[in-house]
């Protein structure tokens, strides 16, 4: 990291007045990213430096102002890009290429400090990946991160296909365009920027430990942020299916045998349900659709 003007933070080093000023900006963010720098300052001991007035750049990060009155911006590559922003492209370079997540601390439109961090991914979430691709079902992973980081979590996680450098409104666009070629999407995501493709999709899941945004957006929540519940979470509404299609069955069948026979269609030839055995076969008929039902939860 290179030294931000941190007065907040007199004679500290370089590393960590810059610090101080990234989780000043991000401390108020539930993004895993963001999470993880404020846990890294804990750790180091670092405050975080007096950020006000921070908001969220859709696609870009986020801005705030300092004590000093400067505008201060946790920004991409991409953004720095837009902007005619200069950096250390070969850096950014190196680092991406090692699958890292490069972000730069932007103060009156310079460059003054930058932070990689890189993905843990979960153990269960090559698993998960193939277990979906088991199931016929095509994992795309979409990021606003930059190509090299995308590809490296791409082939550790065995996914074929992946977008990077997407805005919000991209993500939106590539759910539709799925949809529109008669696909049904499911969305997993966990930050703001993927709230309106949550939203978009046919069914939208949000990781626990995202944003809130997302968790409002998104049909279901994962609680334990666990890939693996993905899977869990299509077996769950495959064998729910399955048991409303049983016991609709099972209930239509009751009505069409035993309504005719209580009428004594089948009188003249000396089968005839009494009310009384129609009354037994009515409840055992609930209750074998309530303990099928209960079955769903040894699936």
């Amino acid at each position: 990291m290179t030294p931000p003007t941190a007065p907040n933070v007199p004679g500290a080093p370089a590393d960590d007045r810059a610090l101080a000023l990234i989780a000043g900006l991000e401390q108020s963010s539930s993004h895993p990213l963001a999470a993880s720098i404020v846990a890294a300052a804990q750790q180091r001991g670092v405050q975080p430096a007096a950020v006000r007035d921070v908001q969220a750049v859709a696609g870009v990060g986020v801005k705030g102002v300092l004590e000093n009155g400067s505008h201060a911006l946790i920004a991409n590559a991409r953004y720095l890009d837009e902007q005619r922003i200069p950096y250390d492209r070969s850096a950014f370079d190196q680092l991406a290429g090692r699958g890292l997540t490069v972000s730069y601390l932007v103060i009156d439109g310079e460059v003054r400090g930058v932070v990689a961090q890189g993905d843990q991914i979960k153990p269960t979430a090559r698993e998960a990946v193939r277990q979906l691709k088991a199931r016929g079902i095509a994992p795309v992973m979409l990021t606003g991160d930059n190509e090299a980081a995308a590809r490296a979590v791409a082939h550790t996680l065995g996914i074929d296909e992946f977008r990077a450098g997407l805005l919000p409104q991209d993500k939106v666009q590539l759910v539709q365009q799925r949809r529109d070629a008669g696909d049904v999407v499911m969305m997993v995501g966990d930050g703001i920027n993927d709230a309106p493709a949550l939203a978009r999709a046919d069914v939208g899941v949000a990781i626990g430990a995202g944003t809130d945004v997302a968790i409002d957006s998104a049909d279901v929540v994962l609680v334990k942020s666990d890939p693996e519940d993905i899977v869990r979470l299509l077996d769950l509404g495959t064998n729910t299916t399955r048991k409303i299609k049983q016991n609709l069955w099972w209930g239509a069948g009751y009505n069409i045998v035993a309504i005719p026979l209580a009428a004594g269609v089948l009188a003249p030839v000396g089968i005839l349900l009494s009310p009384a055995v129609g009354a037994v076969l009515m409840s055992l008929s609930t209750v074998i659709v309530a303990v099928n039902a209960m079955t769903l939860k040894n699936k």
